[in-house]
């Protein structure tokens, strides 16, 4: 059995046995195929040796590192399925290391653009609560981004947020997360007040009255979806002068985070209000508490001039 029949064999075991679905069977076949195709005498009969060089060939020719993983990670699926059916005896991709991917730094805005951004909302929705604007979308904007820039709460938290939140008025609320744990957030007092007019629109509009939400929609899930509020946002920033490209409601949260850290908080209280888990996921930021440390430096030790 060549590598091309080899390859047949395990597709159609990872379709009949698995139930894979047809993107990823066609996955599985580019990356078998071309690796077969670069290496002397098939994929199949190959040895560890010959999947490196095949690795560094591709990382070479400029293949990102998760499209390197995604390669390898085929071609050791390929190789346990021939050591569990009998047709080799080893399994060459065992002492292989995955590529290492580098982890990009988050997207995130500058103060000025994050504090454009919210007083082009807080502009819209004044128009609005004055009669001049035509929609009540202003007020639920301007709501939503002050409340999102204030406790940096995940999108799905954000629009899924219970309207208890905006009629107690406290300046902390618990919210629930992944895993479902809670975890308090802070709330500004620019969030609560625009939180409360936003509220004294939606009590006008009888749809809501029942509603458990502060952002209800006619939706399947009850509330605003989190792309009307990203297509909503991007909307916003392009009339406040801001490449659209570069916000989201998750640069948004990386804001929050980003400018804590910059004005001194500590990176434990940072992952306390962000709700991850692990330290590890909130050290993307450490970049940010570089710079800081860089400045703190700069400007105020003796020898730095």
């Amino acid at each position: 059995m060549n590598s091309a029949a080899r390859i047949e064999a395990f597709l159609e075991m990872m379709s009949a046995e698995r139930g894979a679905a047809e993107n990823t069977l066609s996955s599985y076949r580019r990356d078998l195929e071309d690796a077969s195709g670069a290496i002397d005498g098939g994929l199949a009969t190959a040895a560890a040796a010959d999947i490196r060089a095949y690795l560094d060939d591709i990382a070479a020719r400029g293949f990102a590192a998760t499209s390197q993983a995604r390669k390898l990670s085929a071609i050791r699926q390929f190789f346990k399925f021939l050591y569990a059916e009998g047709l080799r005896g080893d399994d060459p991709t065992g002492t292989l290391d995955s590529p290492k991917k580098g982890r990009p730094l988050p997207k995130t805005m500058s103060e000025a653009d994050t504090g454009r951004l919210i007083d082009r909302a807080a502009l819209e929705a004044g128009d609005v609560s004055s009669g001049d604007g035509d929609s009540l979308a202003s007020l639920r904007l301007h709501a939503l981004v002050e409340v999102l820039y204030a406790t940096g709460l995940r999108v799905s938290e954000l629009v899924g947020l219970p309207v208890t939140v905006a009629q107690r008025d406290d300046r902390f609320f618990m919210v629930r997360g992944k895993g479902d744990k809670e975890r308090m957030v802070p709330l500004s007092a620019k969030a609560r007040a625009a939180m409360k007019s936003w509220l004294a629109a939606r009590a006008k509009v009888p749809a809501f009255a029942d509603s458990p939400f502060l952002f209800p929609a006619a939706s399947d899930s009850g509330y605003l979806s989190r792309q009307v509020f990203a297509r909503d946002l991007k909307g916003l920033a392009a009339r406040a002068g801001i490449a659209s490209a570069k916000i989201s409601p998750h640069v948004l949260r990386h804001a929050f985070a980003s400018h804590l850290l910059q004005n001194g908080a500590d990176l434990r209280a940072v992952q306390q209000l962000l709700g991850h888990a692990d330290i590890s996921t909130t050290q993307i930021y450490t970049h940010v508490l570089e710079e800081r440390l860089v400045r703190l430096v700069n400007d105020h030790h003796p020898l730095a001039d």
